[in-house]
């Protein structure tokens, strides 16, 4: 497999079952798609393997149709069984030279930072993406470091090269800051997965995205 450097991180959705009220991954990445969603990372913590690896087939099948990259979230198993765009590591999982040996040039591998440190040791072993964040405060992950802010971000984006996607308490109305900042692309949980129309809030965030690199 090449790798598609070119990959449009702009809108980067994170799925989370627990917060889709009801409503399954699938129908979540389906209405985001139609809302101009550009990559889709599938995180599961609760899951059997066998299950991650069906629903990640099911996603799979219908983003490859559009043409748009599944990130597996930390299972580097689940990744090589459903030959996935490629995988994303937090800095607990697996050191991500170990990670690069084992997948070698067949997949991204996307790192996790919450500090200026990470980010510069990311870049430094290879990564082709980093996920930096929480940007602002969120409820979506219990064990969060203490929020970044548009300028922690911004001292990252001077450090490192490689494309910067920010996460962590994003939505509409603070967005576009972070991408006049520098980011490659947003990454939302909530702001999609529990919005009661997730194709309306992809959409009205990729306009938001838009208009802020314009200006």
């Amino acid at each position: 497999m090449t790798i598609d450097y070119s990959l449009d991180y702009s809108l980067y959705l994170v799925t989370d079952r627990g917060l889709s009220r009801g409503r399954t991954t699938l129908e979540i990445v389906q209405a985001a798609v139609r809302g101009g969603m550009t990559c889709v990372q599938l995180r599961e913590k609760t899951c059997s393997t066998r299950e991650f690896i069906e629903q990640a087939r099911s996603i799979q099948s219908f983003l490859k149709e559009h043409r748009i990259p599944l990130i597996i979230n930390d299972r580097i198993d689940v990744a090589l069984a459903v030959k996935a765009d490629g995988v994303h590591l937090g800095q607990k999982d697996m050191p991500i030279a170990l990670a690069r040996d084992i997948l070698k040039n067949s997949m991204l591998i996307g790192i996790s930072a919450e500090t200026l440190e990470n980010a510069v040791e990311a870049e430094k072993s290879g990564a082709d993406y980093i996920g930096v964040g929480p940007i602002f405060p969120t409820d979506t992950k219990a064990d969060a470091a203490d929020p970044l802010g548009a300028e922690g971000f911004l001292q990252i984006r001077k450090a490192v090269k490689i494309p910067l996607v920010a996460i962590g308490g994003l939505k509409k109305e603070n967005a576009a800051v972070i991408v006049r900042n520098g980011a490659e692309g947003i990454a939302v949980v909530s702001a999609i997965v529990s919005a009661d129309d997730p194709e309306k809030a992809a959409r009205e965030l990729k306009h938001i995205i838009a208009q802020a690199r314009i200006s």
